[in-house]
């Protein structure tokens, strides 16, 4: 399979990942919120997820991009606004 070395191909692919991350981790990714260790709880998953996106992005793409942080962010995090935490 070629890699993707388009932004936009890149783009959904992150946004894809992290969908996929969000659906399977709601509870830890709701307790990682509410005690504000959010990065630490889903580290593995959020590893796994970047390996996956680093595996199908051209290197030159992926060095020069910060599509999947910025997913994890728009994706997992934005719809968990609702959820009480010290850091919102």
């Amino acid at each position: 399979m070629p890699l993707i070395d388009s932004a936009e191909a890149a783009t959904r692919l992150a946004r894809a990942i992290c969908s996929d991350v969000s659906l399977y981790n709601e509870e830890k990714i709701v307790r990682g919120i509410e005690q504000d260790r959010f990065f630490d709880v889903l580290k593995d998953e959020l590893e796994e997820g970047r390996e996956l996106y680093r595996s199908r992005v051209s290197p030159d793409l992926y060095a020069r991009t910060n599509f999947y942080d910025r997913a994890i962010v728009d994706v997992i995090l934005r719809s968990k606004g609702h959820v009480k935490s010290r850091i919102w």
